[in-house]
């Protein structure tokens, strides 16, 4: 394969992408490699000023980009996101969905996290579950409402290890413990990838699904030791090493693939 022509699988310039969950460690890093891509960036977070910082930062480097404040867990807020790309772009090329509640960015609710798992609160699993799966369905599902319009359409869903494998909670401190919902609406994604790719079978539609292992995001010293040990690299990831699976997956050097699972987790899971 020549030059002009690995360029062009990779291509993503002037392609419409819509990244879910657009202010997280992972979403955030992804507009930046999207929008250098050449893409025309939409980016959509419940918080508002810092997905809105995001993209302010992007446009003065000369990228294109637009924030869009979105409740994901509402029919309405999700709704209105893809009737405005409609109406501005008159197309959605790609859904890079990584909007979740994780438990380490989960200030709110930190103190809950640490009861074991015959205490753990309802609320919080229900809470939960209405952003990881519920929030996730309403996007694919207007998404596709406007792919299926067009006629194409290429959805990248953000799982996780957790999903494939259950943690390995001897990694984690005395009295902290990963909580059973990561795990269960991480699989849930990737159900709903397979699910979602094989109703659309013929319509030119892909949807793929991306997991990674742990990304450092200071982590305490032990922790990063032992999870390290885990892995075949024997190392956590740094964010950066997400983006050449995020731009296989949504360009079309990933053409021929649908329903399935991209691992990145340093050899995690290959044990």
């Amino acid at each position: 394969m020549n030059r002009n022509k690995i360029e062009q699988v990779f291509n993503l310039r002037e392609k419409v992408v819509l990244v879910t969950g657009a202010a997280g460690l992972i979403g955030s890093r992804f507009c930046q490699v999207l929008a250098q891509a050449g893409a025309r960036l939409v980016a959509a977070d419940i918080q508002e000023q810092k997905v809105g910082a995001l993209v302010q930062d992007l446009q003065r480097s000369g990228l294109k980009a637009q924030s869009f404040p979105t409740d994901i867990t509402s029919q309405e807020s999700v709704r209105a996101l893809l009737a405005q790309i409609k109406e501005q772009f008159g197309q959605l090329d790609v859904l890079v969905h990584c909007a979740a509640m994780d438990p380490k960015f989960d200030k709110v609710n930190k103190q809950k996290q640490t009861v074991g798992f015959e205490e753990y609160p309802l609320e919080l699993w229900q809470q939960a579950m209405h952003v990881n799966l519920t929030g996730t369905f309403l996007c694919v599902q207007e998404a596709a409402r406007l792919m299926v319009q067009q006629g194409w359409g290429n959805m990248v869903l953000v799982s996780s290890i957790y999903g494939m494998v259950a943690p390995d909670q001897r990694i984690y401190a005395k009295g902290f413990f990963k909580p059973p919902y990561y795990s269960v609406s991480k699989a849930g994604i990737l159900g709903l990838t397979r699910y979602v790719a094989s109703y659309y079978a013929g319509k030119n539609i892909r949807v793929n699904a991306l997991s990674p292992g742990g990304i450092y995001h200071d982590h305490d010293e032990l922790f990063v030791r032992e999870y390290s040990n885990r892995t075949m690299l024997n190392r956590m990831a740094d964010v950066s090493e997400l983006e050449g699976a995020l731009l296989f997956l949504a360009s079309d050097a990933s053409s021929y693939m649908s329903g399935a699972n991209l691992v990145v987790d340093g050899g995690w899971t290959a044990w």
